[in-house]
């Protein structure tokens, strides 16, 4: 008879964020000792890592640093929502966010690279992950440095950890306004800080865009130069932060709203997992 409980696999799932089958299997093998067969889960694990390198990971969370003018942003992924909330994995994302600003990485390759328990953040990824039983993978790292730098994560789900988070970086000292606007890109996604910010290219498509579709329309040719500007600047309006609606108040761009509250934007990040 299993010298385990049902406790005692609910207990080795939150720990180590594997799947039920696999938590009794451990057990099993452990005599029902949880830490032993934690241990199970990771050498057993480690034998499968190849096999999971081409799922996809479309859970995890976000994890944000600021300190000292500068704010870095991670996103760990994992394959389900079970393993994104799990105990051992939502601790996994702590410590890589504190290596990574410890080692001053501003970029995934480098990220992997960082010191961490007397090896790499890769070891340690492939150490977490083979306990999990899931693949894991630091999908991205950005760094933003000014004078203020405002760090907003977002639940989208009550029972999960962060999946959105933004880094705004500012100048200026109305800190609650630019958390506010931290706030709005969180909900709005801006892509482009400004309309100077929009690559020639794209503007130009859109324009393409906008006057073939005012021609397919049938709309008179006086009038399309006025028509083409209107679309490209909703275009502006939908994707650039200054000229997007400030969530508090629609009345007001964000650019009007920064400028009134005495702040000059520097720069966003926002990520969404599995986005």
């Amino acid at each position: 008879m299993a010298n385990y409980t049902a406790a005692d696999v609910k207990a080795l799932r939150d720990k180590s964020g594997a799947g039920m089958m696999d938590c009794k299997g451990a057990l099993d093998e452990a005599d029902g000792d949880i830490e032993k067969a934690f241990e199970v889960l990771r050498l057993k694990g480690l034998k499968g890592v190849s096999k999971r390198e081409g799922r996809t990971t479309t859970n995890g969370l976000v994890v944000a640093r600021v300190a000292g003018g500068k704010g870095t942003l991670i996103e760990l992924a994992c394959e389900t929502d079970f393993v994104a909330k799990a105990e051992n994995f939502v601790a996994l994302a702590e410590e890589v966010a504190d290596a990574v600003v410890a080692s001053g990485a501003s970029d995934v390759e480098s990220a992997l690279a960082a010191s961490h328990g007397g090896g790499t953040v890769a070891d340690a990824i492939t150490d977490k992950a083979a306990i999990m039983g899931e693949k894991v993978e630091l999908r991205r790292v950005a760094v933003v440095e000014a004078s203020g730098v405002d760090a907003y994560l977002h639940r989208t789900s009550r029972d999960l950890p962060p999946q959105v988070g933004v880094l705004l970086g500012y100048e200026g000292s109305d800190s609650d306004t630019a958390h506010d606007i931290a706030v709005h890109i969180a909900a709005f996604s801006p892509q482009y800080l400004t309309r100077d910010d929009v690559p020639a290219e794209v503007v130009a498509k859109e324009r393409e865009i906008a006057e073939a579709t005012a021609r397919d329309e049938g709309k008179p040719e006086a009038a399309l130069p006025k028509i083409v500007e209107g679309r490209v600047n909703g275009f502006f309006k939908e994707t650039c932060l200054f000229d997007q609606d400030f969530a508090k108040d629609n009345k007001q761009s964000v650019g009007k709203v920064a400028e009134a509250a005495g702040l000059e934007l520097t720069g966003f990040v926002r990520f969404r997992v599995g986005v």
